[in-house]
């Protein structure tokens, strides 16, 4: 596979306008008039690319999606609280309003793709998080425009495809989340590629009930069984929680071990479990987290992924998060400086993994500077 261009790929970018698509969808609160960045993270992830180009003459224009506005305009979603911290962050960059106002963008319209690059001169994608989604703003101006990874993309590229190219050994990947229908694909591809599965969060329910354990009243896709009892005969170990922590059938805290009663419902893994998870993560030499262990934004359900997340903090293992909840609970147990990467998207990285390629990418490896 061809390499993707980088901005150096670029040449000289003096006096040309670039459109850098960005994801600068973060997370924000208040009344849908007056709404107030909680977290900038995005926006100064994207610093790196834009001080590249703007240190060179060039003229940058951003753009991103914000939310699902579900193509109409609507406040709620407007950037205009993005744009006022990109302007104390970098000054002078122009952003767009919000790309998914226009029902061009999710539609991959040719001629919302024409407005969008209407005076640019060179495209960069520097919107890892949306990579896998084949948008107007992803696929088309790389079509006629020299374009380029931004630094925040080309570092996830290289981050994860030694991951899932050449990981040292032993490779330990550590999946939770509410479905298994949402992982069954990484599942299967990773499966030629690492050591050991651990799986916990509301996915491991299914997997227990393909191997006869009564789940009671858990998450749990009836749909999926069969799938999961083949990946549990497969080539690599999976290893599933031995003890689990919810509530009785009468809405009481209560720890069970691997049999739920009826009634009861499973929301996070058990001591036991954490401690035996701990074990294979501190081991390993390569760890890929994705999806926490269960519903950890209520601090009695919290304990596993915390325990979780602190052993892919201290392990010596070459450590990756995947973006998305795994990545909220690790800022919110004030752990997120201390792993090797962390995936600015999650169902990308996840979609990468597995298929090695992502239309984003390929977009760009098509641009006529790449050719």
């Amino acid at each position: 596979m061809s390499r993707v261009p980088s901005l150096e790929d670029l040449g000289d970018v003096s006096g040309k306008r670039v459109l850098v698509r960005t994801d600068f969808n973060v997370p924000m609160e208040g009344p849908d008039d007056a709404r107030i960045i909680t977290d900038d993270f995005r926006i100064r992830a994207a610093l790196p690319t834009i001080e590249y180009l703007t240190s060179r003459g060039a003229h940058v224009v951003c753009a991103s999606h914000l939310g699902r506005p579900k193509g109409s305009p609507n406040v709620k979603y407007s950037m205009a609280p993005v744009r006022a911290r990109l302007a104390e962050l970098a000054p002078g960059v122009e952003l767009l309003e919000n790309l998914r106002f226009n029902p061009g963008e999710e539609g991959n319209d040719p001629a919302f793709v024409s407005q969008l690059i209407n005076g640019i001169d060179m495209y960069v994608d520097d919107a890892f998080g949306a990579a896998h989604r084949s948008h107007a703003s992803i696929v088309g101006p790389s079509l006629t425009l020299p374009s380029a990874a931004g630094r925040l993309l080309q570092r996830e590229v290289d981050v994860l495809g030694d991951l899932r190219e050449k990981p040292k050994r032993p490779f330990v990947a550590v999946l939770g989340g509410a479905k298994v229908s949402d992982k069954i694909g990484v599942i299967e591809a990773l499966q030629e590629r690492v050591d050991a599965f651990i799986i916990g969060g509301g996915m491991c329910f299914t997997f227990l009930a393909a191997q006869g354990y009564p789940v009671g009243d858990s998450i749990c896709e009836q749909d999926q069984i069969e799938t999961c009892k083949k990946l549990l005969a497969g080539p690599v170990p999976i290893h599933l929680p031995e003890d689990l922590i919810g509530l009785d059938a009468q809405g009481v805290y209560q720890t069970f071990g691997i049999r739920l009663p009826s009634g009861a419902k499973g929301l996070d893994i058990g001591p036991g479990s954490a401690a035996a998870f701990t074990d294979i993560i501190m081991d390993a030499r390569s760890v890929f987290w994705n999806g926490p262990m269960g519903m950890f934004e209520d601090p009695r359900f919290a304990s596993g992924t915390k325990t979780v997340a602190q052993a892919v903090a201290d392990t010596k293992a070459f450590t990756v998060v995947g973006g998305g909840d795994s990545a909220a609970a690790l800022a919110q147990f004030k752990l997120d400086d201390e792993v090797d990467h962390v995936s600015t998207g999650g169902g990308a990285s996840l979609e990468f993994l597995e298929l090695g390629d992502l239309p984003g990418l390929a977009a760009l490896r098509g641009a006529p500077n790449a050719r």
